[in-house]
């Protein structure tokens, strides 16, 4: 009995965590968000990807009086890549050019969050597309996030 009831926990417990998180990945940062934002610009940039944009979204709310802690978002892609994947569902296009948030929490820690290429996979229903490179994409987005933070 005490075994059915630590599984029957344990399930609910693990649930919760998949649920909560959203298909999102969190990475700490060891930087201010200012700091942690160039250093994954320059990163994105020494591997050839596209940085479409970088929002400042403490300054746009700062714009309309409204405080908010230092939170940006950089765009960036490989059209190369993401044309593959939209080929397989041109709805993944919704959730592309790849995005990564850089924000600092309420004790100050910044932190970098991103998509898990699972998360787009099962959304989209990309199960049958390249699945070399979904791997490769969720390496390359791992590794820019790390090289980031550090």
């Amino acid at each position: 009995m005490k075994k059915i009831l630590f599984t029957y926990f344990s399930f609910l417990l693990f649930v919760s965590i998949s649920q909560g998180q959203n298909g999102i990945i969190t990475v700490k940062s060891s930087h201010n968000v200012q700091a942690t934002t160039d250093s994954l610009v320059r990163v994105l940039n020494s591997k050839g990807m596209t940085v479409f944009a970088r929002i400042d979204h403490a300054k746009g709310a700062k714009s309309v009086g409204k405080e908010l802690r230092p939170t940006q978002l950089v765009i960036f892609g490989n059209p190369k890549i993401g044309t593959v994947l939209m080929q397989c569902n041109q709805e993944v296009g919704i959730d592309l050019p790849q995005k990564m948030l850089i924000w600092q929490d309420a004790k100050d820690q910044t932190w970098i969050s991103y998509n898990n290429p699972d998360y787009l996979v099962n959304r989209h229903h990309l199960k049958e597309c390249n699945g070399k490179i979904i791997a490769n994409i969720k390496s390359a987005l791992k590794k820019f996030a790390e090289a980031a933070a550090k």
